[in-house]
């Protein structure tokens, strides 16, 4: 009889060539991101939780486009890119900016890693502090570093109604490859809201299905998506009529969903806030 198994061992040695990666290692974006960040911080006792905590409100306060990721066991900021990490050693709390060979820096906070052409580092040791006024700055000039994506270089695509055409995917870069494409002064309008939801939800979580920008709560679902249309912005909720005021648009078979159609750069941005943090706290729509 021939055999048509593996042997046990061939098994055994397969499956042990394949190690799993850590799972405080695993990349993460959005809301998971910065629970991982908070609890680096909780477990870095002593002066290094406190000038890393320290540090990141600095970096999240320069930019409300910011966004918190995990990557390689380490807190990231990003904008358009890489902003910096944050690694926590015995002696020093280093901060390593992915871009700042181009990033101008006249107080000097550049410390470490000043020999490349490419990254530059700050090392924080214990008792010292930083510039806040100078290195919020510093952190403005190497978001302005990053570049909006676009698809695989290649111009995108715009469909019925101007709408870009931008292939599905998670976090912040899809999200800003349909707002780089779209047409006119939508493009501003959309740059302004998505400005607008990262302000009010600092946590959000992002991702682009159908060819629309989609705004979340991670665990929770969808509470917000915008889509492109010949003359307008229409801009959804999808616990919209449970929203006050409800916004305007709707129909009969629109049991839940409501939304606001924009017409110009010009819109409510005290109302589309108080719309947006009503909105993260309901129960999102999962599709």
């Amino acid at each position: 009889m021939t055999e048509s198994r593996q042997k046990p061992g061939i098994q055994r040695r397969a499956r042990a060539s394949k190690p799993k990666r850590p799972r405080g290692r695993e990349p993460a974006t959005g809301h998971t991101a910065s629970q991982r960040i908070d609890q680096r911080i909780r477990d870095l006792v002593g002066w290094r939780g406190e000038t890393l905590a320290r540090m990141r409100a600095l970096i999240l306060a320069a930019d409300p486009e910011i966004i918190e990721e995990w990557k390689w066991g380490n807190p990231v900021w990003s904008h358009h890119g890489i902003i910096c990490t944050g690694e926590a050693y015995t002696k020093v709390v280093k901060l390593t900016f992915a871009r700042g060979a181009k990033v101008p820096d006249p107080a000097r906070l550049f410390n470490s890693s000043l020999e490349g052409n490419t990254r530059r580092a700050i090392d924080i040791h214990e008792g010292e502090k930083v510039n806040s006024v100078a290195f919020k700055k510093l952190v403005k000039a190497a978001a302005a570093q990053g570049k909006p994506p676009r698809a695989k270089g290649r111009p995108v695509k715009l469909l019925s109604g101007g709408n870009p055409q931008i292939a599905k995917g998670d976090g912040d870069a899809p999200v800003q490859a349909y707002i780089a494409a779209m047409p006119g002064w939508k493009r501003e309008l959309g740059t302004r809201l998505d400005a607008l939801i990262v302000r009010s939800v600092p946590r959000v979580s992002k991702t682009v299905r159908w060819n629309t920008p989609f705004y979340g709560i991670e665990g929770r679902g969808w509470f917000l998506g915008f889509h492109v249309f010949t003359r307008y912005v229409k801009v959804t909720f999808f616990q919209g009529v449970s929203l006050r005021p409800v916004p305007p648009g709707g129909t009969p078979k629109s049991k839940d969903t409501r939304w606001i159609d924009i017409y110009d750069v010009s819109f409510d941005e005290s109302q589309m806030a108080k719309w947006v943090k009503q909105a993260a706290r309901l129960p999102g729509w999962i599709p």
